[in-house]
């Protein structure tokens, strides 16, 4: 697996190269310590487009001053090996000059759609979010860019981000990848201890009780209380929010039902832990008829 770790050699060398050969160009942006979730948007980038080029960069913008930006895993060798396995062609893993030079000095920002859930206790978080991720669009210019719907709010703010800024980009958006348990795969899960991981799914069952509320016709703010409900029960946790909202405004849905997403996150020690529960109204169609 190639390594480029200069925007001018990813350019010049390959993607001029890649282009001229009229292959399409898909992008996997990542910050590293690749898990199963990463490979499926490799394999997905994989069998779409002709070139998939994985970025590995651990952005210092989108961490807060008391966040875990110096212990997050760096393991670009082992990332490298993996996705060749799952079928990416290049890693793109610029250092942090490369991306952020001395005098840099030039934000992106999405308004409204950042100022609740996540964005509302990471103040910066979804700056910093924006602005590499339209960094890494503007380097690599691929035809499809693929994110998790794990971190849902931050797949609809960077399909925002597009839409407004008219790039020529597809956003592709792909189902969140679950251990065995149910737990969301993530990085940061390495960071709990073992009675830390054992109650860990507890965040997911607690969303899959207020999914079913909410498909039995509960309003968005019942849905709310039942996840609730079942988290307070797990003592090991401590819920910064739990919300059931609009799947494209990112609006509390309070009175009103279907479709909506059910986010959550807590902590479980020192590590945060998010999820989220998409439903629609189509998919409650297609169970009542069946």
């Amino acid at each position: 697996m190639r390594i480029v770790e200069t925007i001018s050699e990813l350019r010049v060398s390959t993607i001029a190269q890649v282009r001229a050969s009229g292959k399409l160009v898909g992008l996997v942006p990542t910050m590293g310590a690749l898990h199963a979730g990463h490979l499926s948007l490799i394999e997905a980038a994989n069998q779409r487009d002709d070139f998939v080029v994985v970025s590995v960069f651990v952005n210092p913008t989108q961490f807060g001053p008391d966040e875990d930006y110096q212990r997050y895993p760096r393991q670009l060798a082992r990332d490298a090996q993996l996705a060749e396995q799952a079928g990416g062609d290049l890693i793109f893993a610029p250092s942090r000059a490369e991306m952020y030079p001395d005098d840099h000095s030039t934000w992106v920002e999405v308004e409204e759609l950042t100022e609740g859930l996540c964005g509302s206790l990471r103040p910066g978080h979804f700056r910093g979010v924006t602005t590499v991720v339209t960094k890494l669009l503007n380097i690599v210019q691929p035809d499809r860019a693929y994110f998790g719907e794990k971190d849902y709010q931050q797949l609809i703010v960077i399909k925002r981000l597009v839409r407004d800024l008219k790039m020529p980009v597809e956003i592709v958006g792909l189902p969140t990848v679950r251990e065995a348990d149910g737990l969301a795969v993530s990085t940061r899960n390495q960071y709990l201890d073992t009675q830390q991981r054992a109650a860990a799914p507890r965040l997911y069952q607690a969303l899959q009780h207020g999914a079913q509320a909410a498909r039995k016709g509960a309003s968005g703010t019942k849905v709310e209380s039942v996840v609730r409900k079942l988290l307070a029960s797990e003592l090991r946790f401590t819920v910064q929010y739990v919300q059931a909202v609009d799947l494209e405004t990112l609006q509390p849905r309070g009175q009103a039902g279907v479709p909506m997403v059910i986010t959550a996150a807590a902590y479980l020690g020192d590590t945060r832990l998010i999820d989220n529960i998409k439903i629609e109204e189509d998919a409650i169609n297609a169970e009542n008829d069946g």
